[in-house]
């Protein structure tokens, strides 16, 4: 299914959740009700859980949640939250797509006076969010690049890992039943999500959050700063998507609280075009083909970016002051670092060498304690998502997955929680809606915050160096168990 110039709206067969619940046997229904009057005669051990339908795939909407509409849902600003959302980064504008498509009014905010303003980071590879984008309109990836081989080498060239279909299906096969990641440029998926939203315009450029309170009305009053002056908003719903130092996130709970924390590491980022590296004739450089090098200090990372470049990250162990004045001295000292850093079977050197210093950056890696639910049981109408709810370093690449699994289940969850006849007004969004879903949004997430913070010490260890056709780090979950 491609990509269409249409509109979309909620599958009402399954309410947009793309899932339609089974109805329970009458077998399960008469055992849950024999417990349930087994419990309120003698008042004796736990109260019986309602069981729950087994969830199938909704064939209406072929599990998506939408379906084709004449024109965009308009907004219900009557029965429905006005939702105000601080970021409009990947997570930020996969919210505002998903509202759009439910109907519920929202307006976007950003502190870049435009799109170009800055990178917003290099490549991101969707995994678990793959099946997510298509719940946002979103059906194929024109600029996406799908990867089918993943290799792990010493630094002499020898392979010590490979995995991926093409493991076991001829490379000259063309499709592959199994799931696939799509490496695509964050830019690229951004602009794609825009496009759904209905373009730039539906942005709200250059304001900067500068606090928020709750009215007597009940609303939240938020102040931006916008070309030096001061704008105010009203919203009934504050949604924090922005970032790693969230304004949101810093106004609501305090950065005291669960400060950034070092990771020991330093990345540092690069794209190479293909067209840079000609008469290198490499396999490795297939346009399908995922590769990392590492030697148990530096790591180095290579996929496609597009059909014809690449992006590399190369990380190392760095104490934190050393880090912040590498990142500091600028794209030539982190070019020149790396170089020397990465002398290694071909075609790294090559890659790196040919990397212009313009497409080159560095950063030390930070991500914060897993927040807890405690911390936002007193946000009243505000919430966080992505970065901001649950930061964590890249080497898991979920930053960008988790962040559009919380925006489309925040937009699902309002939906479903203000309804018609639901009194959320009285009752309140933390109890219609906000529980709820960050309770489930913690629990996805602590253990992709988990697994990227012992990536970020292992991948630089000589664990990464086992030799085993499976991800690094599969070696220690199986010690564990």
């Amino acid at each position: 299914m491609k990509n269409e110039e249409a509109s979309w709206t909620i599958c009402l067969e399954c309410q947009g959740r793309g899932k339609k619940g089974q109805r329970l046997s009458k077998k399960v229904r008469l055992r849950y009700q024999a417990a349930l009057d087994q419990f309120e005669k003698t008042n004796e051990g736990k109260v019986p859980v309602r069981p729950k339908p087994h969830l199938n795939p909704c064939l209406n909407c072929s599990g998506s949640g939408l379906v084709h509409a004449a024109s965009p849902p308009i907004a219900d600003k009557e029965n429905l939250p006005h939702v105000a959302i601080i970021g409009a980064g990947i997570g930020g504008v996969a919210l505002a797509v998903a509202c759009l498509h439910r109907g519920i009014p929202f307006t976007l905010f950003e502190r870049d006076n435009n799109f170009e303003a800055r990178s917003q980071g290099y490549g991101l590879t969707l995994q678990q969010a793959s099946k997510a984008i298509a719940g946002l309109g979103i059906f194929s990836l024109e600029e996406g690049v799908i990867s089918t081989r993943h290799l792990v080498h010493t630094t002499e060239g020898k392979v010590i890992g490979e995995w991926g279909v093409r493991k076991w299906i001829p490379s000259e096969a063309k499709t592959f039943s199994k799931r696939s990641n799509v490496h695509i440029a964050r830019q690229s998926l951004r602009l794609a999500l825009l496009k759904q939203l209905g373009g730039h315009d539906m942005v709200q450029w250059g304001h900067q959050l500068i606090d928020f309170t709750t009215s007597e009305e009940g609303s939240v009053d938020l102040n931006f700063q916008v070309n030096a002056e001061l704008k105010s908003f009203k919203a009934d719903l504050v949604v924090g998507a922005d970032g790693i130092r969230s304004s949101v996130r810093r106004l609501l709970i305090g950065e005291d609280t669960t400060p950034l924390r070092y990771l020991g590491c330093i990345v540092i980022l690069g794209i190479c075009p293909m067209s840079a590296l000609e008469g290198i004739d490499s396999s490795l450089l297939d346009s399908a083909t995922v590769f990392q090098t590492a030697n148990g200090n530096e790591r180095i990372y290579i996929m496609p970016f597009t059909l014809d470049s690449v992006m590399w990250q190369l990380s190392f162990p760095m104490d934190e002051d050393e880090a912040k004045k590498l990142s500091a001295q600028g794209n030539q000292a982190l070019k020149e670092e790396a170089c020397r850093r990465t002398q290694w079977h071909d075609p790294i050197p090559q890659i790196l060498a040919a990397t212009q210093e313009t497409q080159i950056s560095g950063y030390p890696v930070y991500d914060r304690e897993l927040l807890k639910s405690e911390l936002l049981a007193k946000a009243g109408k505000v919430t966080l998502i992505g970065d901001a709810a649950h930061p964590m370093s890249p080497f898991k690449g979920q930053g960008a997955n988790q962040a559009l699994l919380d925006a489309l289940a925040l937009a699902r969850g309002i939906s479903k929680g203000c309804r018609p006849l639901s009194q959320w007004r009285k009752s309140g969004l933390r109890e219609s809606v906000l529980t709820e879903f960050e309770s489930e949004m913690l629990k996805r997430s602590a253990i992709k915050v988990k697994d990227s913070a012992e990536a970020a010490e292992f991948l630089h260890s000589d664990i990464v160096l086992h030799e085993g056709d499976e991800p690094r780090g599969r070696c220690i979950k199986k010690k564990e168990l």
